[in-house]
């Protein structure tokens, strides 16, 4: 009798466990990582603020999105990644912020099976393609792409030197990487190439050597408010050739902060900057607007492009998951890898900043849909005609 007892007994149990088990995880859990706080808030905070803009339900799973925010600082950031794997075991991580901070926990994503979605600029997180980088996908432009934008003004302008500076961090070794292999290519010779700290309160120095060696055009890659600084300061200077900038500039803080400094500057962009210049044939025109319009509403104001990679992100995942979901539960291991294998084969999805079509060697997928090469004219973005 006793052993009946203990079988119904444990009978019961697994059938509770059983019955249980989905109701008891039903739900897709996302981590994010911004930078709302610190040096690149000025590119964290619309970050943050569009996490409550994306769908809370898709597919047949509520969503919950878990935030942390890393002071810009690349070791909380690792921190804070750790956690969301950890202890909130997340089904995907959407960032961090910046460049370094994202280089800093690819290997953690890779351990633990976990998707990443880049919103930064360098192309280093996940170029070259390494079987660490599989796990990581980028919803801002590669460099190439936009360098490619730039590269091709300047030889319609004759630009046969160039002047370069760049943040002393990933996003500005890798433009002057990018840029310096395309330039050669096309005959400008780069004459300067200077370094600086996102948190620089000077950079005399490094604008003086590249006014020293009388560039044509001189290019700043650096992100946020960063991208300010080395152009203000060479406008001081006396510089009077042509700026460029890279997609780090395109927020609206780079108009105010800079002033009549920055204008005519020409940098590579999405469509966010020009929408009303855009045609209503471009595939991203309605969703970028739609996003636009629900930011507003919230935040009394324009989001930055960078709070579009995030709110893309979200467009990712949610066209990712119920693909996932076919094949195994939210979070368990084989889902995190159902769901990267999908993130993987997205195929012309439209999104904000562009047209996304990811492939096993590239986990970016912008084509020239999602560039557009703009100047700044009497204070405002404007389409280069």
């Amino acid at each position: 009798m006793k052993k009946l007892l203990t079988a119904a007994l444990l009978s019961g149990a697994a059938g509770i466990a059983l019955s249980g088990a989905p109701a008891a995880r039903a739900e897709v859990k996302i981590g994010v990582i911004t930078s709302a706080s610190g040096p690149i808030a000025l590119v964290g905070i619309p970050q943050k603020n569009s996490v409550a803009l994306m769908p809370k339900q898709i597919g047949d799973q509520p969503v919950r999105y878990i935030t942390l925010d890393d002071g810009s600082d690349p070791t909380a950031s690792v921190k804070a990644f750790k956690k969301l794997i950890d202890e909130e075991h997340v089904d995907a991580i959407i960032g961090p912020s910046g460049s370094p901070n994202a280089m800093g926990v690819i290997q953690f994503a890779a351990e633990s099976g976990t998707p990443m979605l880049a919103p930064v600029g360098t192309a280093a997180v996940v170029l070259p393609m390494t079987e660490q980088k599989k796990w990581v996908f980028k919803t801002t432009q590669n460099d190439d792409l936009i360098a490619q934008a730039l590269v091709e003004n300047m030889v319609k302008r004759g630009v046969k030197t160039l002047g370069f500076i760049g943040t002393a961090d990933p996003y500005g070794e890798n433009w002057s990487k990018v840029i310096g292999a395309l330039a050669e290519k096309n005959g400008i010779k780069v004459v300067a190439n200077e370094r600086f700290q996102r948190q620089d309160t000077s950079v005399t120095g490094q604008g003086l050597k590249i006014l020293m060696a009388r560039p044509d055009a001189v290019l700043v890659a650096a992100p946020g408010s960063s991208s300010v600084m080395p152009q203000t300061t060479l406008f001081d200077q006396g510089y009077k050739g042509q700026m460029y900038q890279t997609h780090g500039a395109a927020l609206d803080q780079f108009l105010q902060l800079g002033g009549k400094k920055v204008e005519g500057t020409i940098l590579a962009a999405s469509l966010m900057l020009v929408l009303d210049e855009t045609p209503d044939s471009h595939p991203s025109k309605a969703i970028a607007q739609h996003y636009i319009d629900a930011y507003k509403t919230a935040y009394g104001q324009t989001p930055a492009t960078f709070g579009a990679n995030v709110y893309d992100a979200g467009l990712l995942l949610e066209k990712a998951i119920p693909a996932a979901e076919q094949k195994a539960q939210p979070g368990t291991p084989a889902f995190r890898a159902a769901l990267r294998d999908a993130l993987e084969n997205t195929h012309e999805l439209a999104a904000t900043q562009g047209v996304y079509n990811m492939s096993v060697e590239d986990h970016s997928g912008f084509d020239t849909r999602g560039r557009e090469l703009i100047t700044v004219k009497d204070g405002h973005w404007a389409l280069l005609k």
